[in-house]
Formats: structure tokens, sequence, C-alpha cells
């Protein structure tokens, strides 16, 4: 998956992507509000399942610093404080949708060790970032298209990290299930040899822990 965001048209077509998820979620929390739903998770059980893998990648002996990219309404901040809540995390949360980052900073204030902001990426580098389903949906973006999102993604949160990063995807159905789909389902081989060989990071495979995907902690 070298140079795949070095097309001269990536420009475009980053704004286009961009333009389409921001749409999607702000239907998505316009309907169903700050729950699972509005993010396009099933239920609390599984959003946080997969929380518990991403943030597998932190250090919680001591205080640090976090950027969750597409945060949505900042579910990840009530597993943090169920879990965690003796461990200081400078927070702060990113989403596309500025609808989202209303509703988060109505559940939870912007002030202090917890803000939210507008945008596609980190405006700071924090210790570590971590990233919940945004590749999923990738609507009717075409495959290629919506690979050059996910490394142009990947590139910027390695970027954005002092010490890692952690992302998942949906894995691959067998070839007798696979429909035309607004899904990415992908096999992960491919972004593990991305994050190595591009990224310079260590790569850790998280599966088995009963949802069909499969997380990435990539550390530097």
């Amino acid at each position: 998956m070298q140079q795949l965001f070095t097309h001269p048209r990536f420009g475009g077509e980053i704004r286009e992507v961009y333009a389409r998820i921001k749409s999607y979620y702000s239907r998505k929390v316009s309907r169903y509000g700050a729950t699972p739903l509005g993010v396009d998770w099933s239920c609390v059980p599984a959003q946080e399942l997969r929380f518990m893998q991403l943030v597998k990648l932190c250090d919680f002996s001591v205080p640090f610093s976090l950027n969750d990219l597409g945060c949505g309404y900042g579910a990840l901040l009530t597993y943090l404080a169920k879990r965690y809540s003796d461990t200081e995390v400078d927070y702060l949360g990113i989403d596309l949708a500025p609808a989202m980052v209303r509703k988060a900073e109505r559940l939870w204030g912007s002030a202090g060790h917890r803000k939210f902001v507008v945008g596609h990426s980190s405006p700071r580098i924090a210790d570590y970032s971590v990233a919940s389903g945004i590749f999923n949906v990738k609507l009717d973006q075409p495959i290629a298209r919506w690979e050059r999102f996910v490394a142009f993604t990947l590139q910027g949160m390695a970027e954005a990290s002092r010490h890692g990063f952690a992302v998942n995807f949906m894995g691959s159905l067998p070839k007798a299930n696979e429909n035309p789909s607004i899904l990415y389902r992908t096999p992960v081989e491919p972004w593990i040899r991305y994050g190595e060989q591009e990224l310079g990071c260590s790569v850790e495979l998280l599966t088995n822990y009963g949802l069909h995907e499969m997380t990435l902690l990539l550390r530097k």
C-alpha cells in the first residue's frame, strides 16, 4: 500500500470522503442522539468491548494525553471513568461532524483535561491516539479511494502520537457471504505491513474478543 495518498487528485478525494462521512454521522446523531446507535454501534457492551481493546495500548500507571479521533459524543470518556478513574487522562476528542461535537460538549463540557474539536485530524501531539470504527462505513466510495483515506488517516495518527496509536477494522467475510456493501471489510495483513514498513511501528494484532473484527496496536 505504498504511496496510496500521493496521487494529485487525492486532495479532492479526501475532501469528498470527509464530506460524506460528516453527512452520514450527522444524520445518525440527529436521529438517535447520544447513544451507540447515534454513532452506528449496536449497543453499549459491544462499544465498550472495542474500547477495552484499543486502550490496551495505554499505560494507566501514569498520567497521559489521549487523542480520540472520530470521538462521536465522547462515549470513550464514560468507559475510562468506569474503569480507570484513578488515572489522569488529558483527553481531546476530534470529530468531523459538528453535531457530534456539540453533543459531546453538552454531555461533558470542554475545559481542563477534557476538550472536543471539529476536525479530521488532531491539532496536537499526544502520548496516544485511538480511533474506534472510523474505517468501517465507506458508503458508496470506491475501495481504492477508501484505502487511500485509511492510509492517510493512519499516517496522521502516527504523526500525532508520541508512543503509539490504536485502530480497529472489520474482518472479511467468507466469499459466499460477500455482497456489495457500504461497509469496509478487509484482511488485516496489508495494514499490518503498512504500519510496520511505511509508518515504522511495531504492530500487535488483537483478535478473538467476541466480535468479527480486529484491533491493531501500533507502537513507535
